[in-house]
C-alpha cells in the first residue's frame, strides 16, 4: 500500500481511522465530461411513476393519505443545533440551515423508502402492464385487489441490505404481494430483522458485511426464473427513486421562499453508503440547481469506500479491506466496503467532496439533535449535521470562492433514517451521546 499512500496522500489517515475532508478534483466544470446515462427527462419520468402509483399508496399506507399518496418528508430548519454546534466549536457558521427529515419517510422511515419502492412499484408496473392487468391510464389503487396480491405472489424479489433498504424492499413487496427474500449481513440490527419476519418477508443472515449478503443474495435470486433481485450495487432504477427528491425539495425551497443561485448556493450534506441514494439525489440536485448546489457525500471511517473509489477512480476495483480498514461501524446503513459502480462513476463528476466521520461524533450529534430540536434520528442518519463546520475547516470554500456567497447560502443536512427505531435502542444511542458529550 506504500504506492496508494505516496500517489494518494490522505490514504494514510483514513489507514489510521482518522476523520479526513477530501475536495474532488473530478467535479470542476471546466475540466469535467459532463455526460451521463440518466437524463433530467428520465427524473421527470420517474416522478410520473410515483404519481401513478399515488392512489394505490394512499389506500395501502394510509400514513401516506396526507399527502395523498407522495412519498415525501419535511423540511426543517434547525437553528437551536447550529447554534450548539457553534458554541461547541467556537466557529461562526454563515447561512442557514435545514434538515431534510427522510427518517419521517412512510412506509419504512429512511431515505430508502425513495429508491427501494421506486424500483418495486416499476417492476410491479412492467408485469401488470405485459400480462394485460392495467393501462397507464388506469387508477392505480385496483393493485390493492385480491387477484393482483396473488399474481405477484409467483414473483420473488430478492435484495442484499445492512438493514434499511430491506425495510424499504421488503414492507413494500410484502404488501404487494411478491414472495420476498432478504439478504442480511452480520451489522444489520435485529429489530430490523424482526420486523422484516413480522410482515412475511424470509430473512437470511450472513456472518459477513454488505458485499457478502448482497453477493449472496445475487446468485439465490437469479437461480429462480421468477426471481428479481434489486441490485444496490449497480440499479438504474433505484438510483431515480433517489433523484426524484431533487425535484421535491425545489418545491420545498421555493414555498420557504428560499434562492438557490450562484449568489445563493445551496450545500448538501448526505451520508453515504455504497452510494446510490446520495448519488442519485446529488444527480438529482445538479439536474435542477446546477452549479448553484454543493454536494458533499460522509462516510464512517471505518467505511470510507465510496471516498476511496472516487479518490482513487478505480470505483468497485477496491473496497475498505485492501487498505487493512475493518468496515465496522455503529452507523450499520453506512457499512458498506465496496461501492457502486454505476453510482460513483456518476458521483465522481458531480460531487464536491466528502467528509469522514466517527461513529462517536455520530452520537454526540444526535443526542444535540434531539436536545434542542427534539428530532431523533439513528446514528448513521446524523453524519451530515457536522457538515457546515467540516466545509468552512476545509479549504472547499476558498476552492470554489464562497467566501461571500455563504452568507446569503443554505446548508441542508440529510437525514436517512431513524423513526422506526424501537424507543428502547434510540434511548440506548441517545444515552451514548449524551455520555460521550460530558467527558
Amino acid at each position: 500500500m506504500q504506492e496508494w499512500a505516496m500517489e494518494y496522500p490522505l490514504i494514510e489517515s483514513m489507514r489510521d481511522l482518522k476523520p479526513v475532508t477530501w475536495i474532488n478534483p473530478f467535479a470542476k466544470k471546466e475540466e469535467t465530461d459532463r455526460s451521463f446515462p440518466l437524463t433530467k427527462m428520465d427524473i421527470i419520468e420517474a416522478e410520473k411513476l410515483w404519481q401513478r402509483f399515488a392512489p394505490y399508496l394512499a389506500k395501502a399506507f394510509p400514513e401516506t393519505k396526507p399527502l395523498n399518496g407522495i412519498i415525501e418528508s419535511p423540511l426543517r430548519e434547525i437553528s437551536h443545533f447550529k447554534e450548539a454546534l457553534e458554541k461547541q466549536h467556537h466557529e461562526t457558521l454563515p447561512g442557514t440551515f435545514y434538515l431534510k427529515c427522510d427518517h419521517e419517510l412512510p412506509i419504512s422511515g429512511s431515505v430508502k423508502a425513495r429508491g427501494g419502492v421506486f424500483e418495486v412499484l416499476e417492476f410491479a408496473e412492467k408485469l401488470a402492464l405485459e400480462n394485460g392487468m392495467i393501462t397507464k391510464e388506469d387508477n392505480y389503487e385496483k393493485l390493492t385487489e385480491p387477484q393482483f396480491k396473488q399474481f405477484f405472489k409467483q414473483y420473488t424479489i430478492g435484495v442484499g441490505s445492512t438493514g434499511n433498504l430491506a425495510l424499504s424492499i421488503g414492507t413494500i413487496s410484502a404488501e404487494l404481494g411478491f414472495t420476498v427474500d432478504v439478504h442480511m449481513s452480520s451489522d444489520a440490527k435485529q429489530w430490523k430483522k424482526d420486523l422484516l419476519r413480522k410482515k412475511g418477508v424470509r430473512v437470511h443472515e450472513y456472518d459477513g458485511d454488505f458485499s457478502v449478503a448482497i453477493t449472496q443474495g445475487r446468485e439465490k435470486t437469479e437461480e429462480d426464473p421468477n426471481g428479481y433481485f434489486v441490485d444496490d450495487e449497480d440499479s438504474k432504477a433505484l438510483f431515480l427513486g433517489y433523484s426524484v427528491a431533487a425535484l421535491r425539495l425545489k418545491a420545498q425551497l421555493d414555498v420557504k421562499q428560499i434562492t438557490v443561485d450562484e449568489k445563493h448556493p445551496l450545500v448538501v450534506y448526505l451520508p453515504c453508503g455504497v452510494g446510490g441514494s446520495p448519488g442519485g439525489i446529488a444527480f438529482g440536485l445538479k439536474q435542477v440547481f446546477g452549479d448553484a448546489v454543493h454536494c458533499i457525500f460522509v462516510e464512517p471511517t471505518h467505511s470510507p469506500s465510496v471516498l476511496l473509489g472516487m479518490m482513487t477512480e478505480r470505483h468497485e476495483k477496491l473496497c475498505v479491506q485492501d487498505f487493512g480498514i475493518d468496515n465496522k461501524t455503529e452507523a450499520d446503513g453506512l457499512a458498506v466496503g465496496r461501492p457502486s459502480r454505476f453510482a460513483t462513476e456518476i458521483s465522481q463528476k458531480l460531487v464536491g467532496g466528502a467528509y469522514t466521520i466517527e461513529d462517536d461524533e455520530l452520537y454526540k450529534l444526535l443526542t444535540m439533535l434531539a436536545d434542542r430540536e427534539g428530532i431523533y434520528v439513528e446514528p448513521s442518519a446524523a453524519a451530515g449535521l457536522i457538515g457546515p463546520l467540516k466545509l468552512m475547516q476545509s479549504g472547499y470554500v476558498k476552492e470554489y470562492g464562497l467566501e461571500s456567497q455563504l452568507i446569503d447560502g443554505t446548508h441542508i443536512a440529510w437525514s436517512t433514517g431513524g423513526s422506526l427505531v424501537p424507543e428502547e435502542e434510540m434511548k440506548v444511542f441517545y444515552e451514548k451521546g449524551k455520555s460521550l458529550l460530558r467527558r
